[in-house]
């Protein structure tokens, strides 16, 4: 019964579509369990790169059946447009499942989400507007729309009046916007059942069995710990679990059945939007950072923030995901500086502190302590074990794991998807 959990240890970003191509072919399924096409994954086979954004990253590994879990928020028109384009690349996109129990970004949720996040000005969030936060908001008000809605007009129809009743208020009265037709609202998202009806099952019972069948399933995070709504830096946060609980209740399954939590972590760390980054930043090193390895948001287009390795947000991760392994990325970036900094400790009004304080203001105020490690200058993206790695290379990835609190099992070396030592097998 392996069930494996993968997801980012920092604050996204950090490759798991690599951490999880590489296993996809070893997989029966990989399951997306939270967040919508607010996250990406850029995944490179061959010569070929594929920027994903809702779909599971084991669509691009065959025999492998991917499938979108309840706790995901979904845009049918993304969702469709983004198998299409798969499928334009030959890629067999027929084994997917969604949930009939995911709910719906509507469009009047990327309405509310956009004109709420003008209206905070300098007190935004920086969401990515696309309705993410607004959608989880309908889910626990219970106003929201499931995909098993589609197939009831009648249901349909009553859930979109119950939830514009309020909507239409706030837009017109409040951001001087017109109200939204609930007919209109109605029909677009019919359009899209016919559509969507090859992959909508239960997927609860589909993954159960599989294990109960000794199947292996993978469960892929979007996101990262960092921005977990109940373990992130909020209110800089997603609005989602991708922390590993988020893993049973977004794909209901049992804590039980989980056999293995791998965090993705970065060689250095990086931030898509606003909130505290301690390890930020703003010079030509973090310019370096963000041009060689290529920091631009793949669902955003926005430029990373970028700074170095923070070993206590890695140790923080750890500790609320059980980690049993990480899966480190992006090493070959760091090559050709001369010394490292790596942030062992936070200074927070003249004190050292080595865990992640729990006080909002505490971390806002955190001050990075580094520890300088040695670099190297050799190219390491043909490396094929541990071995091969430059020795300041194997000091900097020894030292990573001795913080952070859980062994390093896999490194990435470059961004192909041969291009990754195996240490240790996650299966």
């Amino acid at each position: 019964m392996p069930a494996l959990v993968l997801l980012g240890a920092q604050w996204g970003d950090e490759g798991k579509g690599k951490a999880t191509d590489l296993l996809g072919g070893s997989v029966d399924y990989v399951v997306r369990y939270q967040g919508g096409n607010n996250a990406g994954h850029t995944v490179v086979v061959g010569d070929q790169k594929y920027a994903l954004h809702l779909l599971p990253s084991g669509i691009l590994s065959p025999g492998c059946t991917p499938v979108i879990g309840n706790g995901v928020v979904v845009d049918p028109s993304v969702l469709l447009s983004e198998l299409s384009g798969l499928n334009e690349r030959g890629v067999d996109t027929s084994k997917l499942l969604l949930s009939g129990n995911a709910h719906i970004i509507t469009p009047y949720n990327v309405t509310v989400d956009k004109v709420t996040e003008r209206f905070l000005g300098k007190r935004k969030i920086g969401t990515t507007g696309r309705g993410i936060g607004p959608t989880y908001a309908d889910k626990i008000n219970r106003v929201g729309i499931r995909v098993q809605d589609l197939y009831d007009e009648s249901i349909l129809t009553q859930k979109v009046e119950a939830a514009l009743d309020v909507k239409n208020q706030i837009l017109t009265k409040l951001y001087n916007r017109r109200a939204i037709a609930v007919d209109q609202v109605v029909e677009e998202l019919l359009a899209y059942a016919d559509k969507l009806a090859p992959y909508v099952t239960d997927t609860v019972l589909v993954l159960n069995q599989a294990l109960e069948n000794d199947k292996v399933v993978l469960f892929e995070g979007g996101q990262g710990t960092l921005l977990d709504i109940d373990h992130g830096t909020y209110p800089f946060v997603t609005s989602s679990n991708p922390t590993a609980g988020g893993a049973c209740t977004g794909a209901g399954v049992g804590p039980t059945k989980i056999s293995r939590v791998i965090g993705i972590l970065k060689a250095y760390t990086t931030r898509v939007g606003a909130g505290p980054f301690p390890t930020e930043l703003f010079d030509e090193d973090g310019e370096a950072l963000r041009r060689i390895g290529g920091e631009r948001g793949v669902t955003t287009g926005r430029d990373r923030r970028c700074g170095w390795f923070d070993a206590v947000i890695a140790r923080y991760a750890t500790r609320v995901n059980g980690l049993t392994d990480f899966f480190l990325t992006k090493l070959d970036v760091l090559t050709g500086w001369e010394q490292i900094p790596v942030c062992v400790a936070y200074e927070i009004d003249g004190r050292r502190v080595e865990e992640l304080p729990y006080s909002q203001s505490d971390f806002h105020h955190a001050k990075p302590v580094y520890e300088m490690l040695p670099g190297w200058s050799e190219d390491i993206s043909k490396a094929k074990t541990f071995a091969d790695l430059p020795k300041n290379a194997q000091d900097y990835v020894k030292a990573l794991e001795d913080m952070s609190g859980a062994p390093i099992s896999a490194i990435g070396v470059g961004p192909g998807r041969d291009e990754t030592i195996e240490i240790n097998s996650f299966l």
